[in-house]
């Protein structure tokens, strides 16, 4: 019944949902760190994706689609919660929302649909690190493995100016099958081929690229140096944005862009980021090919993600926590029943997801989702959604991306405003130019009314700032106006 309410309440014949009396399986598939670097999106052009190319191919892709927080937590918390980091206070690596009072309760995305008659499986990276992944967390009905970067080399490949274990690239010979993504593969494909009965919900979290971006010659191969291209970069980009923007990612264990090219380290990143997506591609390939071959592509929705974009020297940094288009752009695919083929220009955003599938299963969506539903634009790819993407990095930080600019407002005041037509890489901030006042208004009511302060227990790329006093607290120590930016980490 509730079906057949949702289908005359949106105006679509039941037929056009794809499905009738049992709602579709979900195959959710999450990639970590993963920016626009896949062949359909265009953001790199050596990137080589066939098997999620393909995936784009039979569903919808969004083209404009932002992250809601450029890390992992933050991000990450806000889809499977359905809320924005600034009304949960949650922008670092910690806390986990359920160690939150307020929050201990609510209905995630798999409680949602294990409440509407889902079967879950999980494997991976979907909260963040092993967050959900306790037996007394009761997240999902059935672990798989987890995610990691195991196996690693006896000694770091890249001496880079952090000694943490994970900020490591390159060349590394091992067996791919030792490797967490592989298993991660393997152990979803033995799931389908165990052929459960629906519907299920299947969750599978890769981790590469994320660093330590490991890949064995088998995948460097794809990407031979002499036909690989480096980022495109401008040497003084930073020259037009505001010193508050240096304040987002002060101090990282990621190095900056001028350390890469002074240890000859840029066109290594690059090859072994490049390496590492062909690598997933390959393990999401293996997902596609167990769906058909077990007889469910045809009644499986799949959603394919990413937690946030990654800098490997644009804006003269390497790594995340940004609110450009590097930083909080990634892939999202939808593809199966009740979804045409389509190639999406308007902005999306990754909590958008929630509803989208609490849609698309007919269900009653819980009343404290702050994302909108998909579906005109899983129905029609050129269906025009009036609100932009919001992305926020720690209290009062936010980007704001429409469909052809993006305005980024910092604690402090400072702005920056791009042109994404005539100006794709960002390079010229037009703040302080005449003829942009509207846009500028325009793009400016959006910026979130309250921003919350990070919530109990935050930590790790914690930034805070005074208004009163005007101080600049990154990772519990002071910032002064007068500290030279650091360059070599």
């Amino acid at each position: 019944m509730r079906i057949i309410l949702l289908s005359l309440l949106l105006g679509f014949p039941i037929s056009d949902l794809g499905f009738a009396a049992q709602p579709p399986n979900i195959l959710f598939i999450a990639i970590d760190d993963q920016n626009d670097w896949i062949g359909h999106l265009g953001g790199h052009p050596d990137a080589k994706t066939p098997h999620i190319d393909k995936l784009a191919a039979r569903g919808t892709t969004f083209l404009n689609a932002h992250c809601q927080s450029p890390l992992c937590n933050s991000s990450r918390a806000s889809l499977m919660m359905g809320m924005r980091p600034d009304n949960t206070g949650i922008y670092g690596l910690g806390p986990w929302f359920r160690q939150l009072d307020e929050f201990k309760d609510l209905v995630a995305l798999p409680q949602h649909l294990k409440a509407n008659g889902y079967t879950t499986y999980s494997a991976g990276k979907i909260y963040h690190g092993n967050y959900g992944r306790k037996k007394t967390d009761q997240e999902f009905d059935h672990l798989g493995p987890g995610a990691t970067g195991a196996p690693f080399p006896k000694k770091k490949l890249v001496d880079t100016p952090s000694t943490m274990k994970l900020v490591d690239w390159g060349l590394f010979p091992h067996r791919d099958k030792d490797k967490s993504d592989y298993k991660i593969a393997e152990w979803a494909v033995k799931v389908l081929d165990d052929k459960p009965e629906g519907p299920f919900f299947l969750s599978a979290g890769f981790f590469l690229p994320h660093v330590p971006c490991f890949a064995t010659e088998k995948w460097f191969n794809l990407h031979p140096e002499k036909d690989t291209t480096l980022p495109l970069i401008k040497k003084d980009d930073r020259a037009d944005t505001p010193r508050f923007s240096w304040y987002m990612h002060w101090s990282l264990p990621e190095p900056r862009h001028q350390w890469l090219v002074d240890h000859n380290e840029w066109m290594n990143l690059t090859r072994s980021y490049l390496a590492c997506t062909s690598f997933v591609d390959a393990q999401v390939g293996k997902l596609l090919n167990a769906l058909e071959r077990n007889g469910y592509a045809d009644n499986t929705i799949v959603v394919l993600w990413s937690d946030h974009g990654w800098h490997i020297g644009e804006k003269g940094i390497t790594g995340k926590n940004t609110l450009w288009d590097d930083g909080t752009r990634v892939p999202l695919i939808f593809a199966g029943p009740g979804i045409n083929k389509g190639r999406s220009k308007q902005p999306a955003e990754l909590l958008d997801i929630y509803p989208t599938l609490s849609q698309l299963i007919g269900a009653k969506a819980p009343t404290h989702l702050e994302g909108l539903s998909l579906l005109p634009q899983l129905k029609s790819a050129n269906a025009k959604r009036e609100r932009p993407a919001i992305t926020t990095h720690n209290h009062h930080n936010h980007g704001i991306r429409s469909e052809n600019w993006r305005y980024i407002r910092y604690a402090d005041g400072s702005e920056e405003l791009y042109d994404m037509r005539k100006d794709p890489n960002e390079w010229t901030n037009l703040i302080g130019q005449p003829g942009y006042e509207k846009i500028i208004a325009e793009h400016k009511v959006w910026i979130p009314k309250t921003s919350r302060q990070p919530a109990p227990g935050s930590h790790s790329r914690i930034l805070t700032y005074n208004f009163e006093t005007k101080e600049v607290i990154w990772e519990g120590k002071k910032v002064l106006p007068t500290d030279p930016i650091p360059m070599d980490r």
